[in-house]
């Protein structure tokens, strides 16, 4: 980080070494938590549909299974303000090592649990507690991860090296797609009596890797000055609120949309090729990989561009874009051919979603002061995500009421783009922004 005054004294900035490290824990500690996070997704329509919330007509238990797994987001919001309130007072580093357990642990959990058929109703009951720990830790861990990164990062690479954070994210979503493909692959008897509980209790190696990742970075130099000079305060998501109220209802504005489409990417389309239009299940976990890969390569690069030409021009252009390609992404779907299919996931993620959410940890990291930063962050972020998250559910009533096709969950994916198009035309350009200070200069 180049020198920037905190009070009186400068920050030296981290050490290439150091910076590597950095690099390093946020892509691999995101990777492995947000791993947890997505396979839940795919174990809805594989087998929670099935195993957990049993029906006669197959589709009610996906829309039952998907209301657990937007439990997760609901209480997202309340693990932002609980952990980053730790995060702004005790640090960022020690609370990511306790987002890392609170999240891995749950996950794992749910690979032991007993079914309906064993226990009746405390399965899906049990199944939604340990969504709802799920939902704790996920709360906190991007905006803790983007936040010790940001912090560490030079200013005119910000946004290039923070975008990495978003890129430990896909990766977990890749991981968790291999996994149930591999599972898949085993045969349905397999799946259901035993396979399916293999990648969560994978979470449990996860664990010892992620902690270890996690325990070898330094704390943020910009919170370790504020804690020597007293500068923390008791209480910062009240703070957070009071000082930059618009910044705070733009940081819930801008993740209503790339959290509704991402989960309609990821999760929600493979149900609808498998469900809807009777297409083997791996057409669409194959394009949810290949979109997800190019992701994975684009976003270092949008990361790199916002670095010069700013947050907000590309911010502007993929919300745009997602939401004039909405009825084309269900056209391509619709024709009920691979490569079309396939099509319309990459050119849906590579253009619309990669720009959005490769800016977004160095956007969310510059709308609030260092006092405030990983609440601010995390709990404005994780609103959104609340509000966003529900969207396979949305998507898969809204196919049953569109008569089986995907016309109206295109316009919900148009509604949810103009909401966060609003959010980033009020928002202000803050990629010269001086975030060492305790208070940043524009609200």
């Amino acid at each position: 980080m180049s020198s920037a005054a905190i009070g009186s004294e400068q920050i030296p900035p981290t050490q290439p070494r150091e910076l590597r490290r950095v690099v390093t824990s946020s892509v691999v500690g995101t990777a492995l938590e947000w791993y947890d996070f997505f396979i839940y997704g795919f174990a809805v329509t594989l087998v929670f549909n099935k195993l957990f919330f049993p029906t006669s007509d197959p589709a009610v238990g996906t829309i039952a299974g998907f209301a657990t797994f937007g439990v997760g987001f609901a209480i997202r919001p309340l693990g932002g303000f609980l952990f980053g309130h730790l995060g702004d007072r005790v640090g960022r580093r020690a609370t990511l090592v306790l987002t890392t357990l609170v999240m891995g642990v749950s996950t794992g959990l749910i690979g032991l649990l007993p079914t309906y058929e064993t226990i009746g109703v405390w399965a899906p009951v049990l199944l939604t507690l340990l969504r709802v720990l799920q939902g704790l830790g996920a709360g906190a861990e991007f905006g803790g991860a983007s936040t010790l990164l940001c912090e560490h990062a030079p200013p005119h690479r910000r946004g290039y090296l923070s975008s990495y954070a978003q890129t430990g994210v896909q990766i977990g979503l890749l991981l968790g797609t291999v996994s149930f493909l591999l599972v898949e692959s085993l045969g349905d008897e397999a799946v259901q009596a035993w396979a399916w509980r293999v990648p969560f209790l994978l979470s449990f190696v996860m664990i010892a890797l992620s902690l270890y990742v996690r325990l070898r970075v330094a704390e943020s130099p910009v919170f370790e000055r504020m804690s020597a000079d007293r500068r923390t305060i008791k209480l910062p998501v009240f703070e957070a609120m009071r000082r930059y109220p618009r910044n705070f209802l733009i940081g819930i504005g801008a993740h209503i949309c790339d959290t509704a489409v991402v989960y309609i990417y990821a999760t929600f389309s493979v149900a609808y090729v498998q469900e809807t239009l009777d297409l083997p299940r791996w057409v669409g976990l194959t394009g949810v990989i290949a979109s997800t890969f190019v992701v994975i390569v684009l976003q270092p690069l949008y990361g790199a561009l916002s670095d010069r030409v700013g947050r907000k021009p590309l911010n502007l252009f993929s919300v745009i874009f997602t939401g004039l390609f909405a009825f084309p992404f269900f056209a391509l779907l619709d024709t009920q051919q691979p490569a079309l299919i396939w099509t319309a996931l990459v050119v849906a993620a590579g253009l619309g979603l990669a720009p959005m959410i490769a800016v977004q940890p160095a956007f969310y990291a510059e709308l609030f002061g260092a006092r405030v930063r990983y609440t601010g962050f995390a709990s404005s972020r994780e609103i959104g995500a609340a509000l966003g998250g529900f969207s396979p559910l949305v998507a898969s009533a809204l196919v049953i009421q569109g008569g089986g096709t995907g016309w109206l969950v295109a316009v919900w994916m148009i509604i949810t783009a103009l909401i966060s198009l609003v959010a980033f035309a009020l928002s202000r350009e803050t990629k010269d922004l001086d975030i060492t200070a305790p208070e940043t200069v524009q609200r």
